[in-house]
């Protein structure tokens, strides 16, 4: 992006979405991100500094009244909206047939629902911008595995970036869908990340790179694995 811009960043606090606020205040623009935990947001913001340019709101991206009201302050904050980012997800680690089914509902309204209400509520900031939406996928959500619920949500997500670019391209505005493989992130907890996991950085300069393209481009799908990933 040649010009400040302002982008707002679901589930921001760590791993992915941390390196993609510091990579973009990096190159000048204006951030606005979100958590869901108040103490790890303010770590995120004091470690981060760039106040002037730098938002941060405690929000549930699974909530509509907080979605809307994360975008519309964002919006009063910075004057207008270019570019979001949802990215707030999480695995719970079982599996359809062995795990905990009262654990899943939280991770199936993050990872689906998530994405969805903040489409709706961005959108009409993103058309009078000419703005773009990115997706965090997984390549999860491009191959499947045994009774794997997390990637069923993943799938979810690559046929909604399908669906809502056919609704927003006859609107200017761009939606690509970036897929990370295995990363080296807080998302995998106490399992561990594979030797050859990639660090988050790559993915966000992924993102970064579909943020960058020209008016006119629709960039619609990055999947990024590291190498020595066979899936």
């Amino acid at each position: 992006m040649t010009t400040a811009k302002t982008v707002l960043i679901t589930g921001a606090t760590s791993g992915i979405g941390a390196h993609t606020a510091r990579a973009l205040l990096d190159r000048g623009h204006r951030v606005a991100v979100t958590g869901r935990d108040e103490t790890k947001l303010k770590t995120f913001l004091n470690e981060t500094g760039r106040y002037d340019r730098l938002l941060g709101l405690v929000a549930d991206a699974a909530d509509w009244a907080a979605t809307e009201s994360v975008v519309t302050r964002t919006v009063e904050q910075f004057g207008a909206l270019d570019a979001a980012v949802a990215n707030a997800g999480f695995m719970t680690g079982d599996s359809i047939g062995d795990g905990d089914p009262e654990s899943w509902a939280p991770m199936v309204l993050t990872n689906v629902l998530g994405p969805a209400l903040l489409a709706h509520a961005v959108l009409p900031h993103l058309e009078a911008t000419g703005g773009r939406l990115v997706l965090v996928g997984s390549v999860a959500g491009l191959k499947n595995s045994p009774g794997n619920l997390y990637s069923a949500t993943k799938w979810a997500v690559t046929g909604l970036a399908e669906n809502l670019r056919l609704h927003a391209t006859a609107r200017g505005i761009g939606v690509t869908v970036v897929n990370p493989g295995m990363i080296d992130t807080p998302f995998w907890r106490d399992a561990g990340a594979p030797p050859f996991a990639l660090p988050p950085q790559p993915v966000a300069d992924a993102i970064c790179y579909a943020l960058d393209q020209p008016a006119g481009v629709d960039l619609n799908t990055l999947t990024v694995r590291p190498i020595g990933q066979p899936v």
